[in-house]
């Protein structure tokens, strides 16, 4: 696989000289300085790739082209938004950007309720607690009918947590939720967020599938003409958030995308802590039956709990079993090879990581340290990962 990194660009603190201290070789970036629905030009991305190779290292993602809501909803200005994003993909494209990732999660992009959570002998984790997000959905936000969306007996746990917390608590759990998070496209306040909600009325998942299929037939033959491959990140966390459609989650939602625009470019990202955080998607399996069409692998791992929780483990722990992962990709990986495929070797890269060390002091002392992409949790995961890799290789037949 191509050990790759993550890199938010020159305002990120973990700089291009310590991805490669790190060993990794692939960037994977994106304009964020331009998210504001511009197309991205062709020397706004060259100076991006010039700055890269200048280091000696390659742009081998691109993480991501936000797609605007307009497009999710096919309203509003949703054909010059498709236009634009089809021009920053052109861009990309003729520059040499293999892989394009995006997703198309509404209104919040991956979402947690705790950034800072004490692990019993690793550093600080992230991790969704659905009390906590039903609480600030039913409570806090007031959601029309959101009560109604949970089951009676969470509603009540909910309610119980959301009575004991401060206001301040309150305040740092609707921060963490709604303010957005390394990657993310928006940020909201607690009225925006409703009124960006309520504008998904009468938009289910047959009508969100149908919109993301209308937009891959558009994108899909420039992605083509280009020669870049598209990867659907999956939702994060992979179920409904504030009664909204989520319409990658499942191996099945892969499986319709996939027949409904049959076309090789159009490939996921398989994301192990997203699909991960759902128990009836058997990641092994999922490698196996989608192997030629995924483009890009984010490994990371979850602990997942009974009513929806869940942690991000250390990347060799918890629910989803890296070992057998890695060995089906990398059993895709030869298999490529044997037909003679150019692009035989997964971009990959260690997914999000745990507040270590020095960090720890960092983020403490009010320094930028971007959640879930600190320098030394990744590092260390990144060199567990590749130790599973090496092993692997050895072991499977030649």
């Amino acid at each position: 696989m191509l050990q790759s990194w993550r890199w938010f660009g020159p305002e990120d603190p973990v700089t291009l000289d310590h991805v490669r201290q790190a060993g990794a070789s692939g960037i994977v970036t994106a304009l964020h300085h331009i998210y504001d629905g511009r197309a991205w030009t062709a020397d706004d991305v060259a100076e991006r790739k010039a700055m890269i190779e200048a280091k000696g290292l390659t742009w081998a993602v691109c993480e991501s082209i936000p797609v605007p809501t307009a497009i999710k909803q096919r309203r509003g200005g949703y054909r010059a938004a498709i236009e634009s994003w089809k021009t920053s993909l052109a861009n990309l494209g003729r520059a040499g950007v293999p892989v394009v990732c995006y997703n198309f999660m509404p209104v919040v992009d991956w979402t947690r309720t705790n950034l800072r959570y004490p692990m019993p002998s690793s550093g600080l984790a992230l991790r969704f607690d659905m009390p906590d997000f039903v609480a600030y959905d039913v409570f806090a936000l007031k959601r029309p009918g959101a009560e109604g969306d949970y089951p009676a007996a969470l509603v009540e746990t909910a309610k119980q947590r959301f009575e004991a917390m401060s206001d301040a608590e309150i305040g740092t759990l609707e921060r963490n939720i709604i303010a957005g998070l390394p990657g993310g496209e928006d940020t909201y306040t607690r009225e925006g967020i409703a009124e960006r909600i309520a504008s998904f009325e009468g938009i289910g998942p047959a009508e969100m599938r149908a919109n993301l299929i209308e937009f891959l037939k558009e994108v899909v033959p420039v992605a083509e003409e280009v020669g870049v491959k598209l990867a659907i990140h999956p939702d994060d966390p992979p179920f409904s958030l504030f009664g909204l459609p989520r319409i990658v989650s499942t191996a099945d939602d892969v499986r319709a995308l996939f027949a409904a625009v049959d076309n090789p470019v159009n490939g996921i990202t398989l994301c192990a802590g997203s699909y991960g955080s759902r128990g009836d998607n058997d990641l092994p399996a999922m490698a196996a039956e989608f192997g030629p069409r995924i483009h890009f692998v984010h490994l990371r791992n979850v602990s997942r709990e009974p009513d929806g929780s869940f942690i991000e483990s250390d990347h060799l722990d918890g629910d989803v079993d890296m070992v057998a992962l890695i060995s089906a990709l990398k059993r895709e990986e030869r298999r490529r090879a044997a037909v003679g495929r150019p692009d035989v070797h997964f971009p990959m890269r260690p997914d999000h990581g745990h507040l270590l060390v020095d960090d720890i002091a960092k983020d403490a002392a009010g320094l930028k340290v971007n959640p879930g992409y600190s320098c030394i949790g990744r590092l260390k995961g990144l060199a567990e990962l590749r130790g599973v890799m090496a092993a692997v290789d050895r072991l499977l037949p030649a």
